[in-house]
């Protein structure tokens, strides 16, 4: 494979011979003084030095490199068909030699730049050197311009025809590392909330051992039992079972907008507010509605496992507190993990440990912000261990009635 700049060089050499051979014909017919043919080793000497010349500067300013050297290959044309003294059919092959090299380097800017430029240097040359007594040039010229520029067409036609072929095989390669890239990004997904995913792929998140105060609403939840269940239960039906019912919890979760942290076991842990939030209120709302969404499932989720063999009824227990936690990356520069820590934290898991079956605990403020539109009975403050002090819970019970003004105070 031919690299472009070197390919690039070569064209414009074949092009250059155009002008050499109508030279070596010209002086060889009488038409031309035979002198000029001793400018042909400087015409080599000057592609090639414009080659090297332009080398260090065609990754920096590609199009300035190739329109300098299509001004110069522009005023050699107009000083080829000055020498030929206008020759009808040699400077149409130049013409149309030089028309296809400005089309292939810059479209049609480019042969827009030159055409002044060569007409402009024409008129100058017919001004200081004409008149001419133009007469009709020897056929064998005139061959040698039409073969030779028939030549470079073809040759030219066939080094982008093999670049196509190139560049389709290039676009097929790219495609197809693009679908291997989509399948493992879209693998390496499943390891992360979909919210944190796509805050990370936008370029909205650092990937890097960063945190912040943010006030969120956390959740956690378990299956009430589990353990005893474990040890009744083989293993390929447990982990099913399981499987079906944190596929069940996380679909609900994603489905109100939570952000699922992590799965331990039987046991979910999701919070709302991070890394995108419908304001502190309405993450409260979305968190305890997803929770009471989670207690409805469950009988469903307990007729799917009885096709499993396993009839004992399952109830989940839940626990939700909103404040200030911190939220970002934790861990080290090659194993991170997005997750929160703070009192909230704990306090959300110690009152889904203090639950009941089919309890949904709430704490004070995760009351304050849902009371409007979610049913609550108040619990009174109970003891919650690692907590210094009795906390104030309370217990969901269900949406209020649209028609049900009564705030709980």
């Amino acid at each position: 494979m031919i690299a472009p700049p070197l390919r690039e060089y070569h064209l414009r050499l074949l092009a250059y011979l155009i002008g050499i051979a109508c030279l070596i014909s010209g002086a060889a017919t009488g038409f031309i003084s035979g002198y000029w043919l001793l400018a042909i080793p400087s015409i080599f000497l000057y592609v090639y030095l414009a080659y090297v010349a332009s080398l260090p500067f065609r990754e920096r300013h590609p199009q300035l490199v190739s329109g300098t050297l299509l001004c110069l290959d522009t005023l050699n044309t107009s000083a080829l068909i000055l020498l030929l003294q206008f020759a009808t059919i040699p400077s149409l092959m130049f013409l149309l030699v030089l028309g296809l090299s400005a089309l292939l380097s810059g479209g049609i800017r480019q042969l827009a730049l030159i055409t002044p430029l060569l007409c402009g240097s024409c008129i100058l040359g017919y001004a200081l050197l004409g008149p001419y007594s133009i007469s009709e040039p020897p056929t064998a010229l005139v061959l040698t311009s039409v073969l030779t520029s028939i030549a470079y067409v073809l040759v030219t036609a066939y080094c982008m025809h093999e670049l196509g072929l190139r560049l389709a095989q290039a676009r097929r390669t790219v495609k197809i590392e693009q679908e291997k890239t989509a399948q493992m990004a879209q693998n390496l997904a499943k390891y992360l909330s979909p919210q944190v995913w796509q805050s990370i792929f936008d370029g909205q998140k650092p990937v890097r051992l960063e945190t912040k105060r943010k006030k969120l609403s956390v959740f956690f939840s378990d299956i009430k039992g589990f353990t005893e269940l474990s040890e009744e239960l083989e293993a390929e039906v447990l982990t099913q079972l399981l499987n079906t019912y944190l596929n069940d919890m996380a679909n609900i979760a994603l489905y109100y907008g939570g952000t699922i942290d992590k799965f331990i076991g039987d046991a979910v842990m999701i919070f709302f507010g991070d890394p995108s939030s419908q304001g502190v209120q309405e993450d409260a709302l979305a968190a305890v509605s997803m929770a009471l969404a989670m207690r409805k499932h469950m009988d469903q989720f307990c007729q799917q496992s009885q096709t499993l063999g396993f009839n004992r009824p399952m109830e989940i227990r839940m626990g939700i507190s909103t404040g200030y936690c911190t939220v970002g990356n934790f861990g080290a520069d090659t194993r991170m993990d997005y997750t929160i820590i703070g009192r909230e934290v704990n306090l959300a898991s110690r009152l889904e440990n203090a639950a009941k079956a089919g309890e949904i605990l709430i704490a004070q403020e995760t009351y304050q912000l849902v009371r409007d539109k979610i049913l609550c009975a108040d619990k009174g403050k109970i003891s919650i261990k690692g907590f210094s002090q009795p906390v104030q819970v309370y217990q969901v019970v269900d949406f209020r009635p649209p028609s049900d003004p009564t705030v709980r105070a």
